[in-house]
Formats: C-alpha cells, sequence, structure tokens
C-alpha cells in the first residue's frame, strides 16, 4: 500500500464495524439512562471490538512507518477495556445507584470518568491520525472526524444530564423516603426526611441557577426546576399538615383508650363531651388529610412524568438514535 491516503482510509476501514456498533450503544444506553437493557448489545460491541483489533493488527506498517497502525491498535484496546471492564462495572452497580444519594453520585461520576476516559483515547487516535497525514501530505476529509464530533456530543450530553439529574434523584429519593416514614406512621423519620428533601430542593434550585442551557437547550433544567419547586412546596407547606394529623391521631387513639377503659358509669359529662369533641375534631381532620394527600400525590406524579419526558425530549433531541 503505497499511497497514504489509503492506508488512513485502510486502518479506519478496519475499525468501521467497531465505531458504529460503539455509537449504537452509546446512543442507545443515553435514550434508556439503563444500561442493562442495552447488555446485549454491550456484548456485541466486545465482539467488533476484538474483530477490528484483528483486522488492524493484519494491516502492514506503511514504509516503515508503524505509528498509526499502532495509535489505532492502542485506541481499540481502550476500548476494549472501556466496554469489558467500565461499563460492566457501571451494569453491576446500575441497581445499588437506586439505593442512596451516596450510591447515585458514585454511578454518575463513574459514568463520568467513562466517557472522558474515551474522548481521552479517541483525542489521541485523532491527533496520531493527523500528524500521520501531515507528515505524509495528505489532506483529511471531514468523514474522518465524524466520530469525533458524535463522542464529544455524547460526552458532552452524558455529563450535563448527569449534573442535572442528581439535583432531581435527590429529592426524588428523600422523597420516598418520606412516604414510606409517612405509610409506617414514624413521625419522627417523616420529619427528618421532610428536611433533607427541602434542603436538597434549596440546595438543587441554587444550583440549577449555575446550570448553563446545552447548546441554547435550557428545557431539562426547566423542567427540573419545576419538579424541585414542587418538592420545596410540599416539604414546606403540604407535609407538615399531614404530621399533624398524625400527632393528632396519635393523641386521640390514647383519649380513646382511656375512654374505653372507663365503665359507662365511671364516665363523667365531661369525659364525653371531650371524647365527642375528639371524634368530631379527628373526622374533620381525615378529611383535610385525604385531600392534602390526594393533592400531593396527584402533583407528584405530574411532575415526575413531566420530568421524565423532558429528558427523553431532551436526549431525543441532543442524541439521534444512531443504528
Amino acid at each position: 500500500m503505497n499511497n497514504p491516503g489509503d492506508y488512513i482510509g485502510a486502518v479506519n476501514k478496519a475499525r468501521g464495524d467497531m465505531d458504529a456498533k460503539y455509537m449504537q450503544y452509546i446512543s442507545a444506553a443515553a435514550h434508556g439512562r439503563r444500561a442493562r437493557k442495552v447488555e446485549k448489545l454491550r456484548q456485541e460491541v466486545l465482539d467488533n471490538i476484538t474483530e477490528s483489533r484483528y483486522k488492524t493488527i493484519d494491516l502492514p506498517y506503511y514504509k516503515g512507518d508503524k505509528s498509526l497502525r499502532q495509535a489505532s491498535i492502542d485506541y481499540i484496546q481502550m476500548c476494549y477495556t472501556v466496554f469489558n471492564e467500565d461499563y460492566k462495572k457501571i451494569v453491576n452497580i446500575e441497581e445499588l445507584a437506586e439505593q442512596s444519594v451516596d450510591e447515585m453520585q458514585a454511578y454518575l461520576l463513574l459514568q463520568d470518568k467513562v466517557s472522558e476516559k474515551l474522548e481521552e483515547a479517541f483525542s489521541k487516535l485523532d491527533h496520531a491520525t493527523k500528524d500521520f497525514a501531515a507528515k505524509y501530505n495528505v489532506t483529511l476529509v471531514e468523514d474522518a472526524s465524524k466520530l469525533g464530533a458524535k463522542m464529544d456530543v455524547a460526552g458532552r450530553l452524558s455529563k450535563y444530564t448527569n449534573t442535572v439529574y442528581i439535583f432531581f434523584f435527590k429529592c426524588n429519593w428523600e422523597d420516598a423516603q418520606m412516604v414510606k416514614a409517612m405509610n409506617d406512621k414514624k413521625v419522627n423519620e417523616m420529619e427528618q426526611a421532610r428536611t433533607a428533601l427541602l434542603n436538597f430542593a434549596n440546595e438543587g434550585l441554587k444550583g440549577l441557577d449555575t446550570v448553563k442551557p446545552f447548546d441554547g437547550d435550557a428545557s431539562l433544567v426547566v423542567a427540573c426546576r419545576n419538579a424541585l419547586k414542587y418538592y420545596q412546596q410540599m416539604a414546606a407547606n403540604d407535609i407538615p399538615k399531614l404530621s399533624d394529623f398524625y400527632v393528632k391521631e396519635e393523641e386521640f387513639d390514647k383519649l380513646k383508650k382511656s375512654f374505653e377503659s372507663k365503665g359507662s358509669s365511671d364516665r363523667s359529662k365531661a369525659d364525653v363531651d371531650a371524647y365527642n369533641k375528639a371524634v368530631n375534631d379527628i373526622n374533620a381532620s381525615v378529611k383535610g388529610f385525604n385531600q392534602t394527600n390526594q393533592k400531593i400525590n396527584n402533583t407528584r406524579t405530574q411532575q415526575v412524568n413531566a420530568w421524565n419526558e423532558a429528558e427523553r425530549k431532551f436526549n431525543d433531541e441532543h442524541m439521534p438514535h444512531y443504528r
């Protein structure tokens, strides 16, 4: 192979299937936010990487110059390591990530690190290709940089969505802890979760003020801000009403137990009046509790659905499906 341009083309062609499958995986993972759902595709990527490595190794040096061939082999090997080890780790800890804020932060950080590792590896290959082209006076065509541009978008998109998502996740996760405590009628734990939720919402709203639109698109930030404002309002105004009800219910249960422990002949008129008033009060409180709780649940569903839809549209807009 005497033409340096043809040699560059041959090196790129040896990675052709790998690059296409690689971007298909990145796109699918971005759209679904679930690495486990595209696990089969990861295995296909590994098969393509292995095949590309063999094809590249079979290429000769260019007039004794092994620089471009070796740079491509190094890149392919890095991709194999990332998809075989790093993405496997992402799949393995994906379920754990949902269990706590710390686990989710570690999970998102790992995703960002993996994206950076791939971008750095491709950047080295890109520099090696440009150096080779300059050395042999080859003008590179635009197609050669398309993968790099797609990888850049994928990396920036992943980091951006993760930055916004963690604000939403913190509130959503703490809200779930609060609901669990509420269902168990554990008022102290409910109050702790409410306070933490309010703090996460306040911190998140401040954090979102520092996040700029992604290529002019602020829709994800807007959706997250709307969700956080809901969590903020709920934690500050609605949940205290539910907590008050549980306190009243506990006090009523004590009064009822005391009242029923007395025989009818031992109950004074004051006892009967106090009990009847308490019954009327708790019945009114139950109605208010149910109305507030229903409002919270309905709005929660609306806000979570709105966030999920905004995230889906955002990814569809900036990371088109790659096949």
